[in-house]
Formats: structure tokens, C-alpha cells, sequence
């Protein structure tokens, strides 16, 4: 893997794909196991959770379904501090065991402002799987049940992380060259 140019800002590779396609399905190995007989309903945060969601969902061998929600709160290479939910769910949540699947869980305000509304639906239970977090990054009370990286907090694209709109479509990722980081 090569650095790689996105917009203004050059990128190494940091994760391969291969790597990355081996924690998606131990992933759904624990919730294969977890949710056997439950018919759980998994909640992608769009946009980037979209790649994620895929490939876990097709790596179940349970009986689930799959829906999304846009939720926003990125701008560039920082958090807006403000969620905005562009696309809600539509599904009836009641008594529904719920896995929230999200690309990135860095200061946590995404999910912070989403889970309480999804509370107030009465699912029979609510668990995070998350591609990455970022624990150092963490400002709110947000915990991944199921975590296929832990991060530093470094800005990184691919595998459906973008960098304003580009860089979604690489299977493995990539962080920010640090001479890129000047004011950030």
C-alpha cells in the first residue's frame, strides 16, 4: 500500500484489508453467538458506516435485518459539534433487540444525541458495534459492545471514512500524514 492523495492532504496506509475483513467476521462471530434466535435489527449510521454494515451483516449466518439512519456531525477533519439527522427509522423498534453499527466513535456526541430518542422506542435491548473508536477522543458516555479497532486519535479515511466526500471507496485505511496535521 502507498500513500495516497486525498483533496489537499496525503494519507498512509495504516490498516490492511485483510486485516480489517478479518475482525469484521470475528465480529459476527460474537453476534452470531449473541443474538441466536433473536432476530436482531442492525441500525447503520450513514454515510460511513455503509461499507461496515455490509460486510457484517453479509458475515452473519443468523437471522437479522438491517436498516439506516443518517446522522451527521462531521466537516472536513473535525467534529461540528452539531448531530443532524438527515434520513430516520421507519421500522417499529418495540421490544426489537438493536445493534447500532457505526463507522467511528471518536468524541461520541453522534451517538450521545441519537441513543436517547432510540430509548424512548422501547427496544428489548441496544448494543454498539463500531469499526473504530477512539478512546482518548471519547468526550461522552459512549461504549462499542462489539469493536473491530481501538484507535488513537488520529484523522483516517477508507473503508467508508471519507475525508469531505472522498476516500470512502478504499478497502483498507489510511491515517493523516503528520506533516499534514498544521492546522488541523
Amino acid at each position: 500500500m502507498a500513500d495516497i492523495r486525498i483533496h489537499d492532504k496525503i494519507f498512509s496506509p495504516f490498516i490492511s484489508a485483510e486485516s480489517i475483513q478479518e475482525r469484521v467476521r470475528d465480529l459476527a462471530a460474537q453476534i452470531n453467538s449473541d443474538y441466536k434466535d433473536k432476530n436482531p435489527l442492525l441500525i447503520g449510521i450513514l454515510n460511513g458506516s455503509f461499507i461496515f454494515a455490509a460486510d457484517l451483516f453479509r458475515s452473519l449466518t443468523i437471522e437479522a435485518e438491517i436498516s439506516f439512519v443518517k446522522l451527521a456531525s462531521y466537516k472536513g477533519t473535525s467534529s461540528s459539534g452539531h448531530v443532524v439527522t438527515a434520513i430516520g427509522l421507519e421500522e417499529e423498534l418495540h421490544g426489537r433487540h438493536i445493534i447500532i453499527v457505526e463507522d467511528i466513535i471518536d468524541t461520541g456526541k453522534t451517538l450521545h444525541s441519537f441513543l436517547p430518542g432510540l430509548h424512548q422506542r422501547q427496544p428489548a435491548s441496544v448494543k454498539i458495534a463500531a469499526f473504530l473508536t477512539k478512546p482518548t477522543a471519547l468526550q461522552y458516555e459512549v461504549k462499542a459492545d462489539y469493536v473491530a479497532f481501538e484507535i488513537e486519535n488520529k484523522f483516517v479515511v477508507g473503508y467508508g471514512l471519507d475525508y469531505d466526500g472522498q476516500g470512502r471507496n478504499y478497502p483498507e485505511l489510511y491515517q493523516l500524514k503528520e506533516e499534514f496535521l498544521q492546522g488541523l
